[in-house]
């Protein structure tokens, strides 16, 4: 996953991130600094990567053990995008701290910046997550990690998002196999390209000795050192190619499959996979071995390399020729990967200003599309500016204004439990039996267990003034329908919300169509907490265009629409919920109005 995973939220959130930066540190959180020396630079005077590379790592392991209070071990590197290079004279400030721990495992969140002594300038250089583990005591017992208690919006922000990155984390690698099994890959042929640069000229193959200077504190290979070895070959074989000093753009994520310890000898292979215009892609595996036995697969990493010219634009690369078999294989499996970065970019990193909203619906773009629906969500719930703006028999109705961006949210106590209020609501299509704003909505498609493509119907409003009878008056004939993306989630540990999250998508077998316009939501949805078998039940709405005329006179305090739905959605779940308990020894229970499948938990 890209270290721009929070994309436009994180553009959005700088300048409150500095307003609300409190005076107590996170207790997890440690920095460094570091000025560059020659002795860290490569050819072209900038810090070397692998240098960088260590230390983030190690800043990271020291945060990981800070909150462990045990040894811990890198477990996994997500996506790391360098936006800018650092000079030899300049500073390197590291900030890592634990967004979130699980059970034997937590995530650590980094941010480097780059400082220029000389004229007081400080830039982002790039931003990673890491997934360290605990080592298991002397008697092999794993260490159990406590949970973190996030205090500031941001770190609730990170504390929410962390679980929709480990579920991407999980299913990284499957991505690539659908796409290659599915043939969503177009075959290229390079044998035909006279002037193509023959891939095994590129090949390196490096070995290194694992001394006690390369070892970390737990007398195992560091973990950044095997990076910087990576990084080291990578680079060699990128200039092979373009006879030149390029410079590294994206390190893909990355998993550590097994320790190394001292004495261990390291192969490190490196090829180029593919060549693109103005990008190549660099394939590197690491083995470790002893002076008997086999080699031991420790790790495999893709990093994306460019050659800029002077003007720091990118230049145009020579062909590659795979090698037959399987150097044709690692070809097709770099456009794979290529298209999952170009994917996750168009879908993470659009602004809101851009039109249209919704992102182009298919099977290769359907993990980042759903990682980008409930992250949203959890971004949006976890903002703490919300402001009240009426309430009705405990039915609240708040507003949170970003900028341009008009958010809002309603929320009350049902007395029913969370997880059955969470199978009821996440049956989209029985909506419409207490949702007024829901004329109909079908099933178009169910993606898996957690994921649903819906059609909904809704009737249109006049755009008046705000309060105007004409405001929210009905056109006649005239209907708005909305293409959504509905991704549910079951709470990732105790206190988590289950969360059924909104955003709109295209797809092409449902074009706009003659009688309805279409219309896009930005991001919407419920939380459902659980609080002693009552539930505290929120929805939440970024209002676009299309949306923000039914809401307005709620608002303003001219009408209680919301109310009366809000109350008309808590009748549905209590009705459902007695009938659930009547029913529920005999497995046959059925929601009033419900024919969709059955809500797993």
């Amino acid at each position: 996953m890209s270290s721009r995973v929070l994309g436009v939220l994180e553009k959005d959130e700088e300048e409150e991130e500095e307003e609300e930066e409190e005076e107590s540190m996170n207790p997890t959180e440690v920095k460094m600094s570091q000025i560059v020396m020659p002795c860290h630079s490569n050819p072209r005077q900038e810090l070397s990567v692998g240098q960088l590379l260590k230390w983030i790592d190690s800043t990271a392991c020291l945060s990981a053990e800070r909150h462990a209070g045990s040894p811990c071990v890198t477990a996994s590197m997500d996506d790391i995008h360098f936006e800018h290079t650092i000079s030899v004279g300049q500073v390197v400030n590291i900030k890592a701290k634990v967004n979130r721990a699980f059970n034997t495992s937590m995530e650590v969140g980094i941010q480097v910046s780059c400082e220029d002594l000389f004229s007081d300038r400080h830039w982002r250089v790039c931003h990673a997550y890491a997934t360290f583990v605990t080592q298991r005591t002397n008697t092999g017992k794993k260490v159990i990690l406590k949970p973190i208690a996030p205090h500031t919006q941001r770190e609730q922000i990170e504390y929410s998002v962390a679980a929709e990155r480990r579920r991407v984390r999980m299913v990284h690698d499957d991505i690539i196999k659908d796409l290659l099994s599915h043939g969503s890959i177009q075959q290229t042929d390079n044998s035909a390209v006279g002037n193509a640069v023959a891939a095994e000229r590129t090949k390196v193959e490096s070995v290194e000795l694992v001394l006690p200077s390369h070892a970390n504190h737990q007398v195992n290979t560091f973990g950044g050192q095997i990076m910087a070895w990576m990084v080291n070959v990578a680079m060699i074989a990128a200039s092979r190619l373009c006879q030149a000093h390029p410079t590294l753009q994206t390190i893909d994520m990355f998993t550590f499959r097994g320790p190394s310890q001292i004495g261990d000898r390291l192969l490190l292979r490196a090829i180029v996979n593919n060549a693109f215009k103005n990008s190549m892609e660099v394939g590197v595996r690491a083995e470790a071995y002893q002076e008997e036995g086999p080699n031991r697969h420790i790790n495999s990493a893709f990093m994306t390399f460019e050659v800029l010219d002077d003007h720091r634009k990118p230049c145009t690369l020579p062909r590659i020729r795979p090698e037959p078999l399987e150097g044709e294989r690692r070809f097709q499996e770099a456009i794979a990967r290529k298209k999952i970065r170009l994917d996750r970019k168009y879908i993470i990193s659009r602004t809101q200003g851009e039109v249209p909203l919704s992102v182009p619906w298919d099977p290769r773009n359907q993990v980042y599309l759903s990682y980008n629906n409930v992250s949203a969500l959890r971004v949006l719930a976890a903002r703490n500016n919300w402001r009240l703006s009426s309430e009705k028999d405990k039915v609240r109705l708040y507003t949170l204004e970003q900028k341009s961006m008009l958010s809002f949210r309603v929320e009350s106590e049902v007395d029913i439990p969370a997880h059955r209020a969470f199978c009821l609501l996440a049956e989209l299509s029985n909506r419409p039996s207490w949702d007024t704003h829901y004329q109909k909505c079908e099933l178009i498609h169910r993606v898996d267990d957690d994921d649903f493509l819906y059609r909904v119907v809704a009737p249109s409003v006049r755009h008046g003034a705000v309060g105007s009878s004409t405001s929210v008056s009905r056109r006649e004939g005239i209907l708005q329908d909305f293409i959504l993306l509905a991704s549910k989630r079951n709470p990732c540990s105790s206190g988590d919300p289950y969360v059924i999250a909104l955003r709109s998508v295209s797809l092409p077998t449902h074009p706009p169509t003659e009688g309805y316009n279409r219309g896009e939501v930005l991001c919407a949805g419920f939380t459902i907490l659980e609080m002693k078998n009552i539930s505290l039940i929120s929805y939440y709405n970024q209002a676009s265009p299309e949306v923000l005329p039914y809401i307005s006179t709620d608002i303003a305090g001219l009408s209680s629409s919301f109310y009366h739905t809000f109350c008309s959605c808590s009748q549905y779940l209590t009705k459902n919920r007695l009938q659930f308990t009547s029913e529920e020894q005999t497995g046959q229970y059925k929601a009033t109005n419900t024919d969709s499948p059955n809500c797993e938990n």
